[in-house]
């Protein structure tokens, strides 16, 4: 059974740090495992004091709703979604886990083959930011963040890449 090792973690807030550094904006990163157990927690200096909270609960909620279902890959999508849909469920959804559960950018699972090992979340720029720095350091480190043999249905594809036209992010999912 792959596993997410705090090793790999250290590896991939190291690339997070260095982006984050060239962007001039100080942030929190937290690892969580797919049952949104923290493995790993770091805050820049300078960084916001709510930073690592904020980090550790997207990281719980990437890992939270991918688990859920393929039609979460982020929370970009997971955002958007409840945004159109149902608001007030996910300000529920965070009250039912005491606030551990923020929608946003720079939060996204970890998956080794076909298995979700974990989620990763970054706070501190803006979502966008976030995202950015987000997807440099899963390239850096080889992290993957959907499933080797996806089977997500070509239609939840469509919707999913209707939602990131919609913020204007294009598609995204092939």
């Amino acid at each position: 059974m792959p596993k997410l090792h705090v090793t790999e973690c250290r590896e991939f807030i190291q690339a997070v740090s260095e982006k984050a550094t060239e962007m001039g904006v100080p942030i929190s990163v937290a690892i969580v495992g797919p049952e949104g157990h923290l493995i790993a927690l770091e805050r820049m200096d300078d960084a916001g004091f709510i930073t690592p909270d904020i980090a550790r609960a997207k990281a719980f909620t990437a890992a939270a709703f991918r688990s859920m279902s393929p039609r979460f890959p982020d929370g970009q999508v997971i955002q958007q979604w409840f945004k159109e849909r149902n608001p007030q469920m996910l300000v529920n959804a965070a009250i039912f886990t005491n606030g551990q559960i923020v929608a946003s950018g720079g939060c996204a699972p970890v998956f080794k083959g076909s298995e979700m090992v974990g989620a990763y979340g970054i706070s501190g720029a803006t979502g966008d930011q976030d995202e950015e720095i987000g997807r440099y350091a899963r390239a850096k480190v080889g992290w993957a963040h959907q499933s080797e043999s996806d089977t997500t249905p070509d239609s939840v594809k469509q919707h999913i890449n209707e939602i990131y036209a919609k913020i204007g992010l294009g598609g995204r999912i092939e």
